[in-house]
């Protein structure tokens, strides 16, 4: 880097900056606007040639191609978005929620009786023509989750996985076809 008196200087690791007002060998002195004077190598500055403020003034933030993205992305939809008036069905699948207490339960009887839960709500949403439903089964070790998929296919609906957002990694949103083929 060439470097001459007057020029326009930053430190590389530090947060000084100043003019060129020496140069001897591989040592340049600068001053800072404050009128300190410092001594570094010649591999420790930076030439700026344009101040930052400077550049930014420039900057065109009214730039045709820049608003051309920025109204497509709020043209975007989201799968997680809900209509307007459109009623979303959210069954909490946590067996605290569904039972007092699971005293003389074992795991397959909390699982049946989950899943019952989930196949009455598809089919209280089919009926009532609903069109979204989010089933709340939490993340645990994902046998829930997996019975509640295989559950699913057997009926005319689209699922995945609801908005991480809003749930977390622990919910499914399905989506009921008004219109069974």
């Amino acid at each position: 880097m060439c470097l001459q008196i007057g020029n326009k200087v930053a430190v590389l690791d530090d947060v000084l900056k100043g003019k060129v007002v020496a140069i001897q060998g591989n040592n340049v002195s600068i001053q800072t606007t404050d009128g300190m004077i410092f001594s570094f190598q010649k591999s420790e500055l930076v030439k700026i040639d344009v101040e930052q403020h400077e550049l930014s003034k420039y900057s065109d933030i009214n730039n045709p191609l820049l608003k051309e993205k920025i109204s497509e992305k709020k043209q975007q939809k989201s799968l997680f978005k809900k209509e307007k008036n459109e009623v979303v069905l959210e069954v909490d699948l946590h067996i605290n929620q569904l039972v007092k207490s699971t005293k003389n339960m074992d795991n397959f009887d909390m699982l049946n009786l989950q899943l019952d839960t989930a196949k009455r709500k598809i089919e209280y949403a089919i009926s009532k023509r609903i069109s979204k439903v989010v089933f709340i089964h939490g993340v645990g070790e994902g046998v829930l989750k997996s019975e509640l998929k295989r559950l699913l296919n057997k009926y005319s609906v689209k699922f995945y996985d609801a908005s991480y957002k809003k749930y977390g990694l622990g919910a499914t949103e399905v989506y009921i076809y008004q219109n069974p083929k």
